[in-house]
This record gives structure tokens, C-alpha cells and sequence, in this order.
């Protein structure tokens, strides 16, 4: 279904998509975060684990040091699972888990990144197919390619084309927006544009979304309620939507900056993240 500014999705499993998707695969687990991790390690040999599995226990062990002293502004790091057998890589899904945040970034010649935020805050794995798929870990605030894409793969300006019949403010809209987005540069606050509280009827936001258009990114965020956030086809401008528990719209915003902060971890996610993972390391492989 093709994505409409402002407008909320039929049914509590059909995510607004920019591309087709399928939607379980962004619905994360229910369950206490590391918790889970821990139960599912709890029925596994430590001993044999640190035998079959030296190379992920290197990994983790190195991901743990690359996330302690880490902050949100720090530049990314990543960790390549190539090299992982087929075990390995079990232990790292156990231990990582699948928390909030998921999605998925179209990247040119029809390939697709998948995006999952672990269980720990900050901690990322990134799914590249491409002609060959590629599997890594990041450690960072959002995945580096992210903003990749929302600052390659779309439009630097906004062209206003001839409004249709029956539009009641969206021409002063698209206006303040292509001036904010051409202004913004990294370091800035972002600025929001609230449709919740802005008289705009079907047809302003018809002529909206058509102008805006669909980027290449797509975020959902599982948490007590949906947040969804949808990067348009111009640069610096995002659709950031809340839903409450019936996956109705409370929310519709427009945010002009970089990547929505609603989607980064901050450095207090980090810190817990560094505490949880060295629980999980000292209780299973020390």
C-alpha cells in the first residue's frame, strides 16, 4: 500500500509501506528484552559454547568494548558475521535478540537492507542483500546506512506543482517546508510540523504526499504504542506517525532535520546496553 501522509492504516498488523514488506517480520518479540536473551542462553553449556563458539565470544567480547565508552554523536562501528559457523551465529541471535526498532532501507537496483535493533539499545543487525548477502553488527545510534540513504537517495528540493481544486493550506505548507528542509544542516534543531492540529483536509494532504513523495526508508518502532517513521523523497523531511493500541492515528507529524530523534539511541541507552551485555558475558562465558 502506497504510504499517505497523514493518513492511518487499515488493520492492526498493516504497517504504512513505502515498499512491500512483510509485516511480522517488524513486530519484535513480547517479552522482558534481555531477559529473554538470558533465558534462552540459560539452557545452554557454557563450556561447550566457549569451545564451539570462540569466534562470536570474540565478537560480543569486542562489541562490549566498543559499546562502553561509546556516545549517540560518536561514529559508527561495525562487525562483520561472515566468518561465523552456522552455531555462532545462533549464539548471536540468542544473546542480541530482537528488540524495538526494526525496518528497511530500499537501496538502488531493487536490493534491500533489513534493519533490527537487538534487545540492547544501540546495538544493530544489518541484513544486505545485494549479489551477496552481506550480515554485520553496528554499534551506533541509528545504522550508518540510514542516513546513507536519506541523504543519497532522495530529492535536495521540493518542486510545488499547480494545486488541484478544493486545497485550503497546503501551498503555505509545502512552502515553510521546502525553505526548513533547504536551510537545515546537521547540528540543528529539527523542526516539527503538527497535522494533528493543522487545518488540512483530504485534498491538502492528497497534494501532500504527492509532492513529498516516498523515500527509501521505512521504521517501525514497537513499544507501548506504534511509531512509524517514513522518510519522503525529499532530503531532510520525514513522516513520524503515533498509533495507539487499536492502530489508530494520535499523532501526524512532519519532521524537518535528520533522522527523527524518536528512532536513535541515546547515550543512556548505551549505558544500560553496556551493563546488560556484560551481565550476559560474565554469567555464560566466564
Amino acid at each position: 500500500m502506497k504510504a499517505d501522509v497523514g493518513v492511518a492504516p487499515e488493520g492492526a498488523e498493516q504497517p504504512v509501506s513505502v515498499f512491500p514488506i512483510n509485516a511480522g517480520s517488524l513486530v519484535p518479540p513480547h517479552g522482558s528484552h534481555a531477559a529473554v536473551a538470558l533465558a534462552k542462553l540459560a539452557s545452554l553449556d557454557s563450556g561447550e559454547l566457549a569451545k564451539n563458539c570462540p569466534s562470536a565470544i570474540e565478537l560480543l567480547s569486542n562489541v562490549a568494548s566498543a559499546i562502553a565508552s561509546r556516545k549517540s554523536d560518536e561514529s559508527t562501528q561495525l562487525f562483520r558475521l561472515g566468518n561465523l559457523n552456522d552455531l555462532e551465529r545462533k549464539l548471536i541471535d540468542d544473546v542480541l535478540g530482537e528488540g524495538e526498532v526494526a525496518g528497511i532501507v530500499a537501496l538502488p537496483d531493487g536490493w534491500l537492507a533489513q534493519i533490527q535493533e537487538s534487545v540492547l539499545a544501540g546495538i544493530w543487525r544489518i541484513r544486505l542483500e545485494t549479489d551477496a548477502a552481506y550480515d554485520y553488527i553496528e554499534v551506533s545510534a541509528i545504522p550508518e546506512i540510514v542516513k546513507r540513504a536519506a541523504s543519497d537517495l532522495t530529492s535536495s528540493d521540493l518542486t510545488i506543482d499547480a494545486a488541484p481544486e478544493g486545497v485550503m493550506n497546503v501551498l503555505p505548507v509545502l512552502a515553510e517546508i521546502r525553505e526548513r528542509a533547504l536551510a537545515w544542516r546537521p547540528g540543528l534543531r529539527s523542526q516539527i510540523i503538527n497535522f494533528t492540529l493543522l487545518p488540512m483536509n483530504s485534498v491538502d494532504m492528497a497534494f501532500l504526499q504527492q509532492s513529498v513523495g516516498n523515500g527509501p526508508i521505512q521504521l517501525i518502532l514497537r513499544g507501548y504504542n506504534t511509531c512509524r517513521v517514513l522518510a519522503t523523497g525529499i532530503r531532510n523531511v520525514w513522516s513520524v506517525q503515533f498509533f495507539n493500541a487499536t492502530d489508530t492515528i494520535i499523532l501526524d507529524t512532519l519532521e524537518v532535520g535528520g533522522v527523527p530523534t524518536v528512532a536513535l539511541a541515546a547515550d543512556e541507552d548505551f549505558e544500560a546496553s553496556v551493563e546488560r551485555l556484560q551481565e550476559i558475558m560474565e554469567a555464560y562465558f566466564k
